[in-house]
């Protein structure tokens, strides 16, 4: 059963009825209907991401979350982490309140920088924590390149597999770009040399993110939870359902 009823979400955030029973199409698929998760969103704020802005593909981003977030988890909210050289912003956006709200929020940051993961992580990392939760999170990280700094990322990454949060990393661009090739390494760091489970996955949404049906989106950003959460629970870094 969702956190967040349809006749809720109907009354809430309207726009948002048709995501919210896509992605419960993908969440019964994956055998994760009734799953209580905390959602977070981390988005890319470098000046190559200023298209993407723009167009609208970051707000339809964050509505497509929202509309997943309302089956995992009953507050309606998501919190979110901007980031480029350092970390932009910490907010959230909510079901009650999501039209515009990215313009609203990127209107008042300053200076789009470079690209870097690791605080931005640390950021999600220190929120989770101090929310005293106990359940999984999912953590999607959207970007539309590599970080400058590439052995913090993976350090960070590495740091937070004995925690309750899957990274869920999404580009942004040319698929064929080497950009990516770092979040590809990150996908793959061996387990357990690296990191006690495989806690991260990647996809790529290509240059028009908008363009990305519903369906196909909400299957890529929870096609690799349910193996993460198996293998969480039975390393007891996530409590038995």
């Amino acid at each position: 059963m969702a956190a967040i009823s349809l006749s809720k979400v109907e009354e809430t955030a309207p726009a948002l009825v048709s995501l919210y029973k896509s992605a419960g199409v993908s969440l019964r698929k994956h055998r994760l209907d009734g799953v209580r998760a905390a959602v977070y969103l981390v988005v890319d704020y470098s000046g190559s991401m200023k298209p993407y802005y723009q167009d609208g593909s970051v707000q339809a981003l964050a509505d497509r979350v929202l509309g997943l977030s309302a089956h995992f988890d009953d507050d309606g909210t998501v919190p979110v982490v901007f980031f480029s050289t350092d970390v932009d912003a910490e907010t959230e956006i909510a079901l009650a309140d999501h039209q515009g709200r990215i313009e609203r929020i990127v209107s008042g940051l300053g200076h789009m920088g470079k690209t870097s993961y690791h605080l931005a992580m640390d950021a999600v990392i220190d929120h989770y924590l101090d929310s005293g939760s106990k359940d999984p999170a999912l953590v999607v990280f959207q970007t539309d390149g590599g970080p400058i700094n590439k052995l913090a990322a993976e350090r960070y990454l590495c740091k937070a597999a004995p925690l309750p949060l899957f990274w869920q990393f999404i580009g942004f661009g040319d698929p064929t770009s080497r950009q990516f090739d770092f979040l590809r390494k990150l996908d793959e760091l061996a387990v357990p040399d690296k990191r006690v489970v495989d806690n991260a996955g990647f996809f790529h949404a290509g240059s028009d993110p908008r363009t990305v049906s519903d369906a196909e989106l909400y299957d890529r950003l929870v096609g690799e939870f349910p193996k993460w959460l198996a293998a969480a629970r039975a390393q007891g870094i996530v409590r038995p359902s």
